[in-house]
């Protein structure tokens, strides 16, 4: 999966780690649960699109760009440390 190597620490199938770090989340923080859920979607979890999709609809549209930067900056963190 495109984000096995970036996962790093996460631990364990990275792709049920992102979706339940996501779940964990999802009624505290959403903007975190989005990121969380898109970088599970981007390993390929169909739930977690849905999930992503079905907050999104609660999120203002600056929450959802603030989710998408986080889930740069977790993808661009692991690939400077993997470097």
């Amino acid at each position: 999966m495109f984000l096995d190597f970036y996962a790093g620490g996460v631990g364990g199938n990275d792709q049920l780690c992102f979706y339940d770090r996501g779940i964990a989340c999802g009624l505290n923080d959403l903007v975190e649960a989005h990121k969380w859920f898109n970088l599970a979607a981007m390993s390929g979890d169909d739930r977690a699109a849905a999930a992503r999709a079905e907050i999104a609809m609660e999120m203002s549209a600056r929450e959802v760009v603030e989710a998408q930067r986080r889930a740069r900056a977790f993808i661009g963190e692991r690939t400077r440390l993997a470097a």
